[in-house]
């Protein structure tokens, strides 16, 4: 593929473990040209003067939406792996997008294969079970809790219980110390572990009488997300308006 044909891609959070992979991903990727390594201090204004078509975010929570709005604004597609994506802040980039028909934004709770299958077969299962919990596991240098994906996952098992008409998951509990029962996201459960010798892993734990399911998924390595963010970065041009995980790119919806 030649170089006008090329897609042309820039990395915010180039400096980092998940921004430098990504960079080494789309210098090995076939048909894409990395235009732009951005870091903290640089300004965004390099990636419009790179030319880059495509930026990836994987920055901080704090800064992202000042760069998903510069993209938007900018004419710029996005493809954000950056944590902290609420409704509230889904909401924005859908208004940001409003009268930006051409640009589409892609946010991916977690860019693994696996993951994204974990989170599909969870939700499945989830119709059939009385009770369920989620235990995700990460590194201690992740600033966020719970995770982008046990966030997604409970998201999407709380919907395909209420879809079900399944009841909520029981729990008698009358007294705790602060937080021993985790999270509440939309009904589920979710708990927190951060340990150093870990990367990224999940499980959904859902049991009915008698029996149990555990459905697991374990990241051992940082190259585990990168088919998953080419994918993206392949796509996101051919789908204006925002998509949130990567379902529909892998052809699951």
């Amino acid at each position: 593929m030649t170089e006008q044909t090329a897609i042309r891609v820039g990395v915010l959070g180039a400096a980092g473990r998940m921004g430098g992979q990504t960079c080494e991903a789309v210098d090995a990727a076939d048909g894409m040209d990395l235009v732009a390594r951005l870091d903290r201090d640089d300004g965004l204004d390099l990636l419009a003067e790179s030319g880059a078509e495509v930026v990836v975010d994987f920055t901080q929570p704090d800064v992202v939406m000042d760069h998903v709005r510069w993209c938007v604004e900018n004419g710029r597609h996005a493809v954000v792996g950056t944590s902290g994506f609420d409704e509230e802040r889904l909401d924005h980039v859908r208004e940001w997008l409003r009268g930006v028909p051409d640009v589409g934004v892609l946010i991916v709770p977690n860019f693994s294969i696996g993951a994204v299958l974990m989170t599909r077969f969870a939700a499945e299962a989830a119709r059939f079970f009385e009770s369920v919990e989620i235990i995700e596991l990460h590194h201690p240098d992740k600033v966020d809790a719970p995770s982008g994906t046990a966030h997604r996952t409970a998201e999407v098992v709380a919907a395909a219980r209420s879809a079900a008409g399944r009841p909520a998951t029981p729990d008698a509990t009358t007294t705790e110390v602060g937080g021993a029962r985790g999270a509440n996201v939309d009904g589920v459960r979710v708990h927190s572990v951060r340990l150093r010798g870990l990367l990224a892993h999940q499980e959904v734990l859902l049991g009915a009488r008698g029996e149990t399911l555990t459905i697991r998924h374990d990241s051992t390595h940082r190259e585990s997300f990168m088919p998953g963010v080419v994918a993206a970065i392949r796509a996101v041009r051919g789908r204006p308006g925002l998509t949130v995980g990567l379902d529909q790119i892998l052809g699951l919806t």
